[in-house]
């Protein structure tokens, strides 16, 4: 993370204000300190008390609050924003994957509303704070806005509709001046991807087709965001980057 976050100006946050949904654990944990260690103020949420306890204890040295909330909860979402002063940068963050339970409804709508709903929900609550800013939103979408995997069918439709959503926002809000864009993640090692990784063989496998040989870690994601919300990127919009290591562009086989 130091190497990362160092290859920037250390102060290039400084006085800006942050919001990372889903950012007690994983990938948008690793996020929200990217933005800290950058000299951003962060306000990280989560739904997961445990996690979030967790959260505080390793991060307590960062300028990183940690606040639990259900995204699922439009009032609750709606309120929290509400309550803050300023914001600069949007990470939607906020998922859930549960492989081969996604056919039954109740768990098929909960998995979409989590993954996409809440970002939608999100965007339009904090768009007059980003606005007023000229700030910009990054919401994370998956190498499944691309791919399929027949055992979460909730999750990728989810991730499809992110990069749609990334799209219509950024020609919507863009007026405004607020920059919308996506990142997709590939392989990283977090918990959701555990059963993967600690498999000998579906780890070698998924390893063998990215083009730099490896898993990715969370750190490898947090480089990019940084420069998506950064004054470098100030003409880019309504994009997505994949950060997979190649492997969506590997081999089939």
């Amino acid at each position: 993370m130091d190497d990362i976050v160092g290859s920037f100006r250390a102060d290039l946050f400084a006085g800006k204000h942050v919001l990372v949904s889903g950012g007690s654990s994983g990938i948008g944990l690793a996020i929200a300190e990217g933005f800290a260690r950058a000299g951003a103020q962060v306000i990280a949420t989560g739904s997961n008390e445990a996690k979030l306890h967790a959260a505080r204890s390793t991060h307590a040295g960062l300028p990183v609050r940690f606040e639990r909330l259900d995204v699922q909860d439009r009032v609750a979402c709606s309120s929290f924003v509400q309550t803050l002063e300023r914001l600069d940068v949007l990470v939607n963050a906020a998922g859930i994957a549960r492989a081969d339970d996604e056919f039954e409804e109740d768990v098929y709508l909960k998995v979409l509303d989590i993954n996409l709903n809440s970002f939608m929900r999100f965007c339009m609550a904090t768009r007059p704070l980003l606005a007023a800013s000229h700030g910009s939103i990054i919401n994370i979408a998956s190498m499944l806005s691309y791919l399929a995997d027949p055992t979460v069918p909730a999750y990728g439709a989810a991730k499809s509709g992110v990069l749609g959503l990334t799209r219509s926002l950024a020609h919507a809000f863009g007026p405004v001046g607020i920059r919308v864009n996506a990142v997709s993640p590939g392989y990283h090692r977090t918990d959701m991807t555990k059963p993967l990784w600690s498999q000998p063989g579906p780890a070698a496998a998924i390893g063998a087709r990215t083009a730099l040989k490896r898993w990715g870690t969370v750190d490898d994601l947090v480089g990019v965001c940084l420069f998506l919300a950064s004054p470098a990127a100030a003409y880019v919009t309504a994009t997505d980057i994949p950060i997979d290591g190649g492997y969506l562009s590997g081999p089939p086989f």
